[in-house]
Formats: structure tokens, sequence, C-alpha cells
């Protein structure tokens, strides 16, 4: 089964700083974008596994899947802008290939 649209994942943990600072952020993002992308947390000190499987070398890191394979990933704080930008690039490239 195809995904209607693409899944972002933000790798997270509670005592990190800059992903208390982009918390707002995803939730805008969210909120904002409910019939383009899903948007899902994991928090990192929760689930070590899912770092070792996705390969989590610092948070916050966003991870962009489309149909279940990862097409893109980011890390470290980022600006709604700076996001946004982010994803219309990559999901532009996506559309087109």
């Amino acid at each position: 089964m195809r995904a209607a649209f693409p899944l972002l994942v933000d790798f997270w943990a509670p005592w990190c700083g800059p992903c208390r600072m982009m918390a707002p952020i995803l939730d805008r993002l969210a909120a904002e974008w409910p019939t383009r992308l899903h948007v899902g947390k994991v928090n990192s000190d929760e689930h070590p596994a899912l770092n070792a499987r996705f390969g989590i070398r610092g948070i916050p890191t966003v991870i962009l899947f489309q149909n279940g394979t990862e097409i893109a990933r980011q890390t470290g704080a980022m600006d709604y802008g700076a996001l946004t930008r982010w994803l219309e690039s990559t999901i532009g490239k996506q559309a087109a290939a």
C-alpha cells in the first residue's frame, strides 16, 4: 500500500535544548500541512533500538520517509522557514522522479 504523503519523523530527547526548540515548529508544521505530510516523534532515550536501526548519531534528527523508504534526513535544529524550504525541495524532487 502506498502512503498518500510522506512521513517526517523527529528523533529527539527531553533533555535536548534544540529538540525542545523544534517541538513547536513541528507542531505548527503538522497543523499547517495536514494534507501534505504526517509528522511523528521518537524519543531517542526510550527507543535506542530505533536510534541504531536508523543510524541516529545526533539529535534532533528528522528523517523524511516516502512509502516506507528514507528519502532525506537533516540533523540539527531548524527554524520553520528552513524546515519548510528543505521539505519543499525534497518533496518536490521526489514528485519529479
